[in-house]
């Protein structure tokens, strides 16, 4: 069951969305290498940046890179000092392989030949504490690098989080209505939030560690390569073994990531929809439903999840077993030349080592694939946004209005929701500044129709609407709606006090001015009332206040604003009837000296309108005051008969 409240979706409009019935996630992932590639796109800007993390990376890779190759000399100097040790003083080198050769220890002489021992001297353990000074002063040094480009890379992801985010907020803002009344609020929220979050989370853990994998692999194979072809060629059948096995992986994962934030944003939507509608959830007893759905979602999550962690996660274990592999073969390999005297035993050291380090990065790039292909499937949801297609940009050469006479009027007006399906068809209207309006019908007739397009929120399909004898796409977006004041059915308030609610109408709110219009609201009793008065805060679920308090705080949040045009859709119709007088009251001094749009559903309440436009299916059926309607007993007559049976009869 879904408890969403509607975007004020009129009747006839775009219904439901993601979460009228929660549907199955993509199959697979839509465009994984164009998403990649638009991503790190948005990295241009930090291009100067990046380059320096480039370079200090490179740096401490390279340094570092040295490490085990120069302490392989203190192994040889620990190793020759001890069979120096083992040779008696006073012979020479030549002597002791000749005696070696005589006796048949043929390898063990050739090992002698080729070494650097010394017959009768031990370990210099001199130039042994030079090497390590040396190593540890190039460790520091590579750490040092490495810490720099870490703070520079975080820099880069805040940064880019920050456009991200700055950009998904604009984005929204030049969205249509009709975008909103089509898509999942939690889901949305999801967009740019949860998923923006992921994406700086792939940046950080995968970029710069990417970049310095790389890096190593290639230094570290330099060294080895130096240091033994042969063995370096051994372990060069790491790479496309260790490739494949990622590449062939990552394939099968990539469609669970997708998957994933796509039920995550489900989730997000469905319990954000029970915690706003908690109380209907109570009260039609549907709270085991709600828990039913949340368990389906749940599950969903869960099972997307496990599915995303546990393929991707695969990838380090195999990469890991060829690394280990390998790391077998170069040992049995060094060991046998060590001991035919083709390589040092230092030298055998620092390539094991080098082999060791060979295989790390390799490993950390394929367990950094699961956090990178979980960061591209949330910047593909991102670029989903991104691309939604946005309101028609307002005009380059835009009509200058100040505060607009009120004179509106629709010419021949075609519009719907639905390409095949007609709301308005040829509707024509017009009203005089001043006048009060009431628009009557049944649900689903337009009514709420007529107030977005005249505001465009929805760009009419065909016809043209005037504002003062200037057609609305005339006038940028803003400077028209501000020519608008609305009290709704929903009061819409803020996390706040009472005086930012009431001064959220007017750009410049003064203590005088709020205090004026709660006068004029009837509730400035009421707000002096409280213990802290205009400044007592009001949550969304404030209970201290009740539906006709908060409606007259609209009000007042209107008055605040001094609209040209006034718009009240069904303004009274949640508020009981002492409560009612005072809306309707402080609803007739607003009225005064505006052009106002009274959408109504109790018909007693517009009786005094200077004219009622009576809609049925998109079209204006009658047009008149209320004396004239009753007197024509047409279809209005048949509306004020259905709410008032008894007294027509009477």
């Amino acid at each position: 069951m879904s408890m969403r409240r509607p975007a004020q979706a009129p009747a006839g409009g775009p219904r439901g969305g993601p979460m009228a019935g929660f549907g199955g996630p993509p199959a697979k992932s839509k465009d994984f290498k164009g998403s990649l590639k638009r991503l790190l796109k948005e990295l241009r800007s930090e291009r100067k940046i990046i380059s320096g993390v480039l370079i200090l990376i490179t740096a401490s890779v390279t340094i570092g890179a040295f490490g085990p190759k120069i302490l392989g000399r203190a192994t040889n100097y620990i190793f020759y000092g001890y069979l120096g040790r083992q040779l008696p003083a006073g012979v020479t080198k030549a002597q002791a392989v000749a005696q070696l050769n005589a006796t048949g220890q043929n390898r063990l002489a050739q090992m002698l030949q080729e070494s650097g021992v010394i017959p009768g001297q031990g370990v210099d353990f001199a130039a042994i504490a030079r090497i390590v000074a040396l190593v540890t002063v190039l460790y520091l040094i590579s750490s040092l690098f490495a810490w720099v480009q870490g703070y520079m890379m975080a820099g880069v992801t805040n940064r880019t989080l920050y456009r991200l985010r700055q950009i998904a907020e604009e984005k929204i803002g030049r969205l249509p209505l009709s975008y909103f009344d089509t898509q999942s609020r939690g889901d949305l929220l999801s967009r740019v939030t949860n998923d923006i979050d992921n994406i700086g989370n792939s940046l950080q853990q995968g970029l710069a560690q990417i970049l310095n994998s790389i890096l190593t692999v290639l230094s570290v194979l330099a060294m080895m390569l130096w240091i033994s072809p042969v063995l370096a060629l051994v372990a060069l059948v790491a790479i496309p073994l260790s490739m494949f096995a990622s590449i062939f992986i990552a394939k099968k994962s990539q469609k669970q990531f997708i998957a994933q934030w796509d039920w995550t944003g489900k989730l997000n939507g469905h319990v954000e929809e029970m915690h706003t509608g908690h109380s209907l959830v109570k009260v039609f007893g549907r709270r085991q439903q709600a828990i039913t759905d949340f368990a389906t979602l749940n599950d969903k999550l869960f099972e997307s999840s496990f599915k995303a962690q546990f393929i991707s996660g695969v990838i380090q274990p195999v990469t890991q077993l060829v690394s280990n592999l390998i790391y077998v073969a170069i040992a049995v390999l060094g060991g046998y030349r060590v001991a035919t005297g083709t390589m040092s035993l230092g030298d055998v050291q620092a390539f094991i080592q080098y082999s060791r380090q060979f295989g790390m990065p390799l490993a950390q790039i394929a367990g950094l694939m699961n956090v990178v292909q979980s960061g591209v499937a949330s910047a593909e949801r991102l670029f989903e946004l991104l691309d939604a297609t946005e309101e028609i940009a307002d005009p380059v050469e835009f009509k200058e209005i100040g505060r607009a006479k009120g004179k509106i009027e629709f010419k021949k007006v075609a519009f719907r929701y639905v390409k095949d399906q007609p709301l308005l068809e040829k509707f024509s209207l017009k009203v005089k500044p001043g006048q009060t309006i009431a628009i009557v019908g049944p649900t689903g007739a337009g009514k709420t129709t007529l107030v977005n397009l005249m505001m465009r929120f929805y760009d009419i399909w065909e016809g043209s609407i005037l504002l003062d004898g200037v057609d609305i796409r005339e006038y940028k977006r803003d400077d028209l709606r501000r020519q608008f004041g609305m009290v709704l059915q929903d009061t819409w308030l803020f996390s706040g006090t009472m005086r930012e609610n009431i001064g959220y109408g007017s750009s410049t709110p003064t203590e005088e001015k709020v205090e004026e219009a709660a006068k004029a609201a009837n509730i400035d009793h009421f707000l002096r009332s409280l213990p802290a008065g205009y400044d007592s805060l009001l949550t969304d679920d404030n209970s201290t206040v009740s539906n006709g308090e908060r409606q007259l705080l609209t009000i007042a949040r209107a008055f605040m604003a001094d609209p040209a045009i006034l718009i009240l859709d069904e303004a009274t119709s949640s508020v009981d009837t002492r409560t009612e007088v005072l809306v309707q009251q402080a609803m007739a001094k607003l009225r005064q000296g505006r052009t106002s749009f009274v959408i109504a559903h109790r018909l007693s309440t517009i009786r005094d309108a200077d004219v009622i436009l009576v809609m049925d299916k998109g079209g204006l059926v009658e047009q008149g005051t209320h004396e004239e309607l009753m007197a024509s007993k047409g279809f209005y007559f048949d509306l004020y008969a259905s709410q008032f049976a008894q007294s027509i009869s009477e």
